[in-house]
């Protein structure tokens, strides 16, 4: 019986891997249940369509990142990156180099990781040599602003704002956070910032987090986002937040959500957008 304890429990998981604390069992909710359920070396890792996910796939990306092999963003999906890091670390440490994480790798990454410093990885690295390398470009943004929601006015006179401004926009209007991401990904975007309405009081940006890894670019706009609403609404109920929703782990870009809380009318929202646009504008001229 789903009772008031289980509604709980279930609350205390969504809070706990960055979902929204709804104590409902939605799909995301239950997908992440089964994914959070694969320790590492319970079965074999290697590439599938559609692609393996898991918890023991985004240990073993975030092993390999410490390690020096760019896996990409540690987001527990078994993609091509990964593949190529994997088959990189096996043919330097000389074991087969097939592209399947089995006892023999996984011993190789432990023996391997317990030798190597506590750093943030390659990945982090990377990404902020891409971001001071975006902020020395006099090219403008390319940027994917997404809705999925009742939200299309705020969205629309966001897109024509920046557009105003010079940014290469692009939008989509869809309630699939994967076509998001595979539009975003498509695009070569180098933001995304979604829109859609919350059950909570309060307006909150989220950018990827998890426990081995932060977007630096994701944090930042979404900081910059929430302190620009903040600052011309005189709201206190505006955040940021690090959480781990679908379509901020499948962008491969610095990415935003932004749910818009209950207490904020469609006057107010709608009043967002200038705020959005310069938050937008200063994260280009300076993203972390």
């Amino acid at each position: 019986m789903y009772c008031a304890r289980t509604a709980e429990v279930i609350a205390g998981f969504q809070k706990l891997r960055g979902l929204p604390t709804t104590g409902l069992c939605d799909h995301i909710t239950w997908t992440t249940l089964v994914e959070s359920s694969w320790v590492l070396g319970a079965r074999l890792l290697y590439l599938t369509s559609p692609h393996m996910r898991g918890d023991d796939v985004q240990a073993m990306q975030a092993v390999l990142a410490k390690l020096g092999f760019d896996c990409g963003r540690a987001d527990g999906i078994f993609g091509p990156n990964t593949l190529r890091a994997l088959t990189e670390f096996q043919q330097n440490y000389g074991i087969t180099a097939d592209g399947i994480c089995g006892v023999n790798s996984l011993r190789a990454l432990e023996r391997t990781s317990s030798q190597s410093g506590d750093g943030p990885g390659i990945v982090t690295v990377r990404e902020y040599e891409t971001l001071l390398t975006t902020s020395d470009n006099t090219e403008r943004p390319r940027i994917v602003v997404g809705c999925f929601d009742t939200s299309t006015r705020l969205t629309r006179l966001l897109v024509r704002e920046l557009r105003n401004r010079g940014d290469d926009v692009m939008t989509i209007e869809n309630a699939d956070p994967h076509a998001h991401a595979r539009t975003a990904n498509s695009f070569s975007a180098d933001l995304y910032i979604g829109v859609s309405s919350a059950e909570t009081p309060a307006t909150e940006f989220a950018y990827y987090q998890t426990d081995s890894f932060v977007s630096a670019g994701g944090r930042m706009a979404a900081e910059l986002c929430a302190e620009f609403v903040r600052s011309s609404q005189s709201a206190s109920d505006v955040v940021a937040i690090g959480m781990q929703l679908p379509v901020l782990r499948e962008t491969r870009m610095p990415a935003v959500m932004c749910a818009i809380g209950l207490s904020g009318s469609d006057d107010s929202a709608l009043g967002m957008v200038p705020a959005l646009a310069k938050a937008i504008t200063q994260w280009n001229n300076q993203p972390i």
